[in-house]
């Protein structure tokens, strides 16, 4: 056993363990930051694997710019930052897939590869994965990055609860009615009671 096999099962055993501690804190500013870790981890194996760029690119995608948006989210949508009762749900369901999840694919693994040595590929460039990106996976590509507008569109449209809602302004919704000045009509003045002066 080699350092990289020693230093990529250390990255997975801190992957995997942060990965557990998102599912199951009831704290979820402390899920969104454990998720940073266990994304920090897997770019740590892609180092090891020598796939720098795409390394990078998850530490600038997702820890940058994905694990971001889910806390801008969570601060916009005024979600509790403390212990939620909500996410503390029976854990069994999810751990009895996850483990067949994990063990069927390790099976898999371990018959299609057994003990052989694997060689590893040339490392990746920029131009090599900016051709397969906008040639193979131009659709995946653009279809996230529709759904994280429309989440973050989301995010801020719950945060406001006004916007949207009929008859925000109109007489007897409870919002007093406002002249173009923007000063509220309250019944009195040149124009006499109940009335604006013409």
């Amino acid at each position: 056993m080699t350092g990289a096999d020693v230093l990529l099962l250390a990255l997975g055993a801190v992957a995997v363990g942060s990965g557990v501690l998102v599912v199951a804190t009831r704290h979820l500013v402390r899920a969104g930051l454990y998720l940073v870790v266990c994304l920090g981890a897997l770019a740590g194996m892609y180092l090891v694997l020598t796939a720098e760029l795409v390394a990078w690119v998850q530490v600038l995608i997702y820890v940058g710019a994905v694990v971001v948006l889910l806390l801008f989210a969570v601060m916009l949508t005024r979600a509790p930052i403390g212990a939620s009762d909500d996410l503390d749900r029976p854990g069994w369901p999810a751990a009895l897939i996850g483990g067949g999840t994990g063990l069927g694919l390790a099976a898999l693994l371990v018959d299609a590869y057994r003990w052989t040595a694997v060689e590893l590929p040339e490392a990746g460039t920029a131009e090599r994965l900016g051709d397969q990106l906008f040639r193979s996976w131009v659709l995946p590509f653009e279809v996230l990055s529709v759904l994280l507008l429309a989440a973050l569109v989301g995010a801020i449209v719950l945060s406001r609860p006004d916007i949207g809602r009929p008859g925000a302004d109109r007489p007897g919704s409870g919002r007093p009615a406002t002249d173009r000045s923007g000063a509220a009509a309250t019944g009195s003045g040149p124009g006499g009671v109940g009335g604006r002066s013409r």
